[in-house]
């Protein structure tokens, strides 16, 4: 695989080596402080921030394609990653892709060039640690940052759609499959996986039937230790039992909320 070294001989040669217009952008979650969070890259010489992207090898499988992207942004592999999406409007890149590709950097290219030509991106979504990432800015980028999902920053193109969908996906899959595994912390309160539940529904749910409904999965392990520091009665800590929780996402749970 080539290593491109700058902006310029990416955007020019980079049409000999990936699939012509197709493309991955990658919706990265994660949960921290009660909130959730999505991570969004500066891009470089453009006052908005996008999604962690990238393009596929003529060689390569998409699903390959959306890890290999996802270890260059994230530092982070083997880790639940979910295809929601094929976002296609035929004006969705518009003035911006010139913009951002070639405009900002003076740099010079014939009208087909590969990247003028019109994109379908393939948008997956990844339930990530907060605090296990280890992304680092690139060629494309000037920085890398944590937004919570409803105060998000000037989007380039139609990423900030691209959340969207991605959180509407995640509500709808929450109702039939497993979510927490990388979100929270290998140790966890009942209290602490509602909150998550809640943040991702955006409503609050019965504290009783919420428990009843998790217990009844069986895929979590009450340990014997309580939660140390709180000012009420310690609740006790969880963990997800991962043999029943990749077997519940894998077949799905037989009921939804």
């Amino acid at each position: 695989m080539p290593e491109f070294k700058s902006v310029n001989e990416f955007r020019l040669n980079g049409g000999k080596y990936f699939v012509p217009s197709v493309s991955i952008d990658c919706v990265i979650f994660g949960f921290h402080d009660n909130q959730l969070k999505v991570l969004l890259l500066k891009v470089v010489n453009y006052h908005g921030w996008g999604l962690p992207a990238g393009f596929i090898y003529k060689e390569e499988d998409i699903d390959a394609a959306a890890q290999r992207i996802l270890q260059e942004r994230t530092g982070l592999h083997d880790i639940f990653l979910q295809q929601f999406y094929i976002f296609g409007n035929a004006n969705r890149c518009d003035n911006n892709i010139t913009k951002i590709a070639f405009d900002n950097l003076q740099i010079k290219a014939k009208p087909n060039n590969w990247l003028l030509q019109r994109f379908l991106t393939v948008g997956y979504y990844a339930l990530v640690d907060f605090k296990t990432v280890n992304a680092s800015h690139d060629i494309f980028s000037e920085e890398f940052e944590w937004h919570d999902i409803d105060c998000l920053p000037t989007m380039a193109m139609d990423h900030g759609q691209i959340v969207q969908q991605a959180l509407l996906t995640l509500r709808t899959h929450l109702r039939y499959e497993p979510v927490g595994y990388n979100l929270l912390p290998e140790k966890f309160t009942m209290p602490e996986l509602q909150k998550l539940y809640e943040t991702i529904l955006g409503k609050k749910l019965d504290r009783r039937n919420f428990q009843r409904k998790m217990l009844s999965y069986d895929i979590l392990k009450r340990l014997k230790q309580r939660r140390e520091g709180v000012a009420h009665k310690a609740p006790y800590l969880y963990s997800f039992d991962l043999k029943k929780y990749s077997t519940a996402l894998k077949d799905g749970f037989q009921s939804a909320w």
